[in-house]
């Protein structure tokens, strides 16, 4: 049984002092692929030199989060179009809308998320989508771009009805430990039935999000992709599958839409410190 990590901010802080073991514990928990998340141009070009250590293991996306909107000019958008199309990167993202924390000014987050979601459909690359309180910003600025978008709903907390303006979109469905949360998660654990096979995936978004429910709790309360299984195995047991099964589904779905190919383990290892500790927002 395999897993895949669609979304591990693994160039974050928290992870400096122990990367390496990070990627080990996760490739003995059965997670064989990690997608490392960009949240700004340092962060994804820190994904990146993870997925160059570690290739057909580890990928990388590339992006600027709504919270950092202001960052993407018109002068860094030659930089973001390069990391883009670097073999390693399998998404463009982590891009989107958050009107609730509003970190950027509206308008600047919408500039800046058209403009990722264009070069997305330029270089033929998914989505790797963050959205929070800004569901109809969110789903106008996709539609306009019709069919020529794939992509993943990251960090899916929404109700039935973004569900299925997402699932008509054409969008996977990213879940995380999000579900796991009795207070927090009760609605999605109704809703994740409602996700067809080939279009739910997988995700810590760690090191946030450890599921409440697992045990023992690590002493850091910091999640890692090592814990994908108890995910995997809360998410399968509320849609009636077996664990493999929805091992199966969610891993060849996750390979279908970023062009993964099988597991191929390196041999490189990273420093423990290393020169990619940058922090990155959820």
């Amino acid at each position: 049984m395999e897993l895949v990590d669609i979304g591990i901010n693994l160039a974050h802080d928290s992870y400096a002092g122990d990367r390496t073991e990070v990627i080990a514990r996760a490739t003995a928990a059965g997670v064989a692929q990690l997608i490392v998340t960009g949240a700004t141009l340092a962060s994804s070009a820190a994904a990146l030199e993870l997925a160059r250590a570690h290739p057909g293991q580890l990928f990388a996306t590339a992006g600027v989060h709504p919270h950092q909107a202001g960052e993407l000019t018109a002068a860094e958008m030659p930089r973001l179009r390069s990391l883009l199309s670097e073999p390693g990167a399998v998404a463009a993202g982590e891009c989107g809308l958050d009107y609730f924390r509003n970190y950027s000014p509206q308008p600047i987050q919408r500039r800046a998320f058209a403009e990722q979601l264009a070069l997305a459909v330029e270089l033929g690359k998914p989505v790797f989508l963050h959205q929070r309180d800004a569901h109809h910003d969110f789903t106008a600025a996709l539609r306009e771009h019709g069919g020529a978008l794939r992509g993943v709903a990251h960090c899916f907390t929404g109700g039935e009805a973004e569900l299925q303006a997402y699932l008509e979109l054409g969008l996977h469905i990213g879940i995380t430990g999000w579900i796991c949360d009795e207070r927090r998660g009760q609605h999605l654990q109704a809703l994740v039935r409602r996700i067809p096979a080939g279009r739910l995936l997988l995700e810590t978004d760690g090191p946030y999000l450890l599921p409440r429910d697992l045990r023992p709790r690590p002493a850091s309360r910091r999640n890692e992709p090592a814990f994908l299984h108890h995910i995997a195995d809360t998410v399968a047991r509320l849609r009636d599958e077996s664990l493999d099964d929805c091992a199966a589904h969610t891993t060849a779905a996750a390979r279908a839409l970023f062009g993964l190919g099988a597991a191929r383990h390196s041999s490189d290892t990273l420093s423990a410190g290393g020169s990619v500790g940058l922090s990155q927002q959820a």
